[in-house]
């Protein structure tokens, strides 16, 4: 099958999702379409700016086997066509998933709404799952195979598919699962961040996480070596560890970040591996930082649960130290992770001005009480949005250190 068949095939696929979901959830079209219209415009310019960018640094070609011939500039249109499919999906998958078509009118509620059907089982699936954090694993793998085989091929495809969904199903459905009496306590579960799933939809779960993944693992395993299987597991490790009972890593303060922290950088470090990186003192200094950046993170984002984390007798490093000492903690990493990319080779050094967004992100809660803490999750609806920023900034830099080898 050509690529220009596919291209048609999935945004049609797509298309249809978008008009179940407005038909199943009695959506306004009046009230999506100008927002998607323009989010749909921003996503076409900027992925036909960045094939041209990427396939001028030689990051890949599609020659013309399978094309249409029409280009815009460098880019194949059919790309466009990917792209478009993705802001139809995005969406689609979203409302049927329970999130809200108007913004501000979000509602406490299970993440299924009670569905028994295998739709409802899908959705809470779903939206265990985090669909707005599957980049956040995904692409640090993808990045770090990318750039250190220089090819795109199966292993880098079955393994950035692994990090994009079934991770992100073990990862946050193991989480949900366990944390279900705590979550039930906390006004922002119940939605995108974080999904309330009724008990009974808790055995699928667990079983969705291991199956779902399994396949991949196995793949995985097989095309690597001791160290790249080394890696992968204890990314899986710390992914069960970090909720599960009797470990449950996310109640001991510091470790809980830390581990937290782990679920982020490790799909970048298996990713290095399984290319076969050689380490080096400036690699070292890359992935420390990003550890860095991944600890200030989870503590900020533990500062607006203090409260319900005490009421459920759940420590965190925010319900021990405090929430203003977390939240100056979690500046100093930053600041820190900052000054350690100032260490690393061309473009490294640009990327440590990444870290001031995520210290000008938290300055605003660095006199928080514990007993306003929740005032803290202003901060972390953007620092969601934020790393969105951050990415495209981040692959920037990527495309420039590609070009200048």
């Amino acid at each position: 099958m050509s690529l220009a068949a596919m291209t048609w095939i999935f945004l049609g696929a797509a298309a249809l999702l978008f008009t179940a979901a407005l038909l199943l959830r009695r959506i306004p079209p009046r009230a999506v379409l100008p927002p998607v219209g323009g989010a749909l415009a921003v996503v076409l310019l900027l992925t036909a700016v960045f094939d041209n960018l990427m396939i001028a640094a030689g990051l890949f070609d599609y020659g013309e086997h399978g094309l249409s011939g029409l280009r815009i500039g460098l880019a194949p249109v059919e790309d466009l066509g990917y792209a478009a499919t993705a802001v139809l999906l995005v969406p689609a998958v979203y409302w049927l998933a329970g999130g809200p078509a108007e913004r501000g009118a979000g509602v406490r509620a299970t993440a299924d709404g009670g569905r028994t059907s295998a739709a409802g089982t899908l959705a809470g699936l779903l939206a265990t799952s985090r669909p707005l954090s599957w980049i956040n694993t995904a692409y640090p793998f993808a990045a770090a195979y990318l750039l250190t085989a220089g090819r795109v091929d199966a292993a880098f495809v079955v393994g950035t598919l692994f990090f994009l969904v079934p991770y992100n199903l073990a990862m946050y459905g193991i989480n949900d699962v366990f944390d279900h009496d705590s979550d039930l306590r906390n006004p922002r579960k119940g939605g995108v961040e974080g999904a309330v799933l009724e008990k009974a939809r808790h055995r699928g779960v667990l079983w969705a996480a291991g199956l779902a993944g399994a396949p991949f693992v196995a793949v995985l395993l097989a095309w690597g070596t001791w160290v790249s299987a080394l890696v992968l597991a204890g990314s899986l490790a710390a992914v069960y560890a970090y909720s599960a009972p009797g470990l449950r890593f996310k109640e001991v303060p510091g470790l809980d970040s830390a581990t937290s922290s782990l679920h982020f950088v490790s799909p970048a470090v298996f990713g290095l591996a399984l290319a076969g990186a050689e380490p080096t003192p400036q690699l070292g200094a890359l992935l420390a930082a990003f550890f860095l950046w991944g600890m200030a993170s989870h503590a900020f984002g533990a500062v607006q649960d203090v409260v319900p984390d005490r009421e459920a007798g759940i420590a965190s490093i925010a319900t021990v130290c405090g929430a203003r000492r977390t939240v100056r903690g979690a500046a100093a990493a930053y600041l820190l992770a900052g000054a350690l990319m100032l260490t690393t080779a061309w473009p490294g050094p640009w990327a440590a001005l990444l870290a001031l967004p995520y210290v000008a992100n938290v300055l605003p809660f660095v006199r928080i009480d514990d007993a306003g803490s929740a005032a803290a999750h202003a901060g972390w609806r953007r620092f969601l949005w934020l790393n969105y920023v951050t990415g495209f900034l981040v692959t920037l830099l990527l495309i420039a250190a590609w070009w200048g080898r």
